[in-house]
């Protein structure tokens, strides 16, 4: 969890801006230090290293915290643009227009920790970890799961080397994918759902799979909803779709109630699809 932003500035000229934003997102004076470099520790009481993100204009500052581990972010402005801040993972302008959400997404994927997306009345939509494979076999293992859809690897190792690259390649570039369904009382794995894209197609396409045990009892429905509005409204896509096979008489319900429209058969790897589309922002 990131308790604290550290400024860690050579030129004095950012000032107002670093200002500006403390003033914004930090009005109790509790998550943002800036001041003098060498007075930064003071305040960190009760606050962990791997719980700060370090924020910095110099190439110098920036490569003694990646020797100590510590997560940072590089700051470009107008008057470091010789200094060299390729080492670091992330790089922000603008500091202004920037909220605090902004720099703990950067911290959650330098820390190794997985966004949670959304929230629903009784879910949690959030990104995959590794430790969410397990689950999945125990999901995947009733036979109704896979009549309509892919299923895992049939070697466990296989399929947590998949999700480290999914994880690394899809999340870290995309910034979205297929995420994990947890629920709220429990904190149980009851399935997943998501945006990506499907090689030759030209929209992204939702996908969702909800555990047997918890299948009929509307949480599909609950969790799509609110994963085609953020679709909207956080990624801009104006148009989803939703590959149903033939036969799978639940998930195109779903799809009708969702508000798309069924546009014809569409093939994808020897594999007949209904085709359901949805107009997000038409």
């Amino acid at each position: 969890m990131l308790k604290k932003i550290v400024f860690l500035i050579i030129d004095e000229g950012q000032s107002d801006s670093i200002k500006k934003l403390k003033k914004k997102i930090d009005p109790d004076d509790k998550k943002i230090f800036y001041g003098n470099l060498n007075d930064w520790k003071e305040g960190m009481e009760g606050c962990a290293e791997d719980e700060i993100l370090f924020v910095t204009d110099s190439s110098i500052v920036l490569r003694g915290l990646k020797q100590r581990g510590d997560f940072v972010v590089a700051l470009l402005h107008e008057n470091n643009r010789s200094e060299d801040l390729s080492g670091a993972s992330y790089a922000i302008a603008d500091i202004e227009e920037l909220s605090w959400d902004s720099f703990e997404k950067a911290y959650l994927r330098m820390a190794g920790k997985p966004w949670t997306i959304m929230e629903t009345g009784r879910c949690i939509v959030r990104e995959t970890v590794v430790g969410d494979v397990e689950k999945f076999y125990d999901i995947y293992a009733e036979p109704s799961i896979t009549y309509y859809m892919e299923g895992l690897f049939p070697d466990p190792a296989d399929e947590i080397e998949y999700m480290k690259k999914y994880i690394q390649e899809i999340y870290g570039f995309y910034g979205y994918g297929l995420w994990t369904i947890v629920h709220k009382d429990s904190g149980d794995v009851i399935g997943r759902a998501g945006l990506s894209w499907r090689p030759g197609f030209d929209m992204p396409e939702l996908g969702f799979l909800i555990a047997v045990p918890y299948q009929g009892k509307g949480y599909a429905y609950e969790v799509c909803s609110a994963i085609l509005g953020y679709g909207e409204r956080e990624l801009g896509f104006g148009k989803v779709q939703a590959l149903v096979r033939e036969g799978n008489k639940a998930s195109a319900g779903l799809c009708m109630k969702l508000g798309f429209e069924r546009k014809g058969m569409t093939e994808d790897k020897g594999i007949w699809y209904e085709r359901y589309v949805r107009v997000l922002n038409g």
